[in-house]
Order: C-alpha cells, then structure tokens, then sequence
C-alpha cells in the first residue's frame, strides 16, 4: 500500500498526524482515504470543488502531481507520497 508522509505544517492541526499507509490507486482515493482516519484534513487539502488547494502541493516518488483539478494521478503499492502544505502570509 502507498505511503503518505506529511509536513510539519498539517501536524500543527492534527497533531496525532503521522506517516501512514492507505488503500488507494490514485489522489484521490488517497485524500479520501485520509480523511477516514483523519476527519477535516481533506478541508486543509482540497477546496469546495475537489480541487487541491493552492498552496497545497502532492509528490508522487519526488515528481509533483500532475491533476491539481480531478486528482487522478495514479499511486502504486510501493510508492511514497508526501504532502506539502506551504505557509504563506507574513
């Protein structure tokens, strides 16, 4: 089952936040997934619309996704996904 590392950013909000494994076989499914065992993180992930939030990004082994807007990048059993939320403000 894929990975899912997250950022220390997300952690702040839900602090029992730790790497995890899912069942999933794309973003989607992965966001879906987490938001299982982690309810409200798909608000801090993904807008009214499904689509990833701006300052929100998702590495698929070290390659950016490519679908910000339907999230059907596929994810493999083996693979690492790391969440990035990035802060912005100032």
């Amino acid at each position: 089952m894929p990975k899912v590392r997250f950022t220390s950013a997300l952690k702040r909000f839900f602090p029992t936040l730790t790497d995890t494994v899912v069942e999933a076989q794309n973003i989607q499914g992965v966001i879906l997934s987490l938001d299982q065992k982690y309810p409200g993180i798909s608000d801090y992930l993904v807008d009214d619309s499904g689509q990833l939030r701006i300052h929100v990004n998702v590495f698929v082994k070290d390659e950016l996704i490519q679908d910000r807007e339907h999230l059907s990048d596929v994810v493999q059993e083996q693979d690492e996904i790391l969440i990035f939320q990035a802060l912005s403000g100032g």
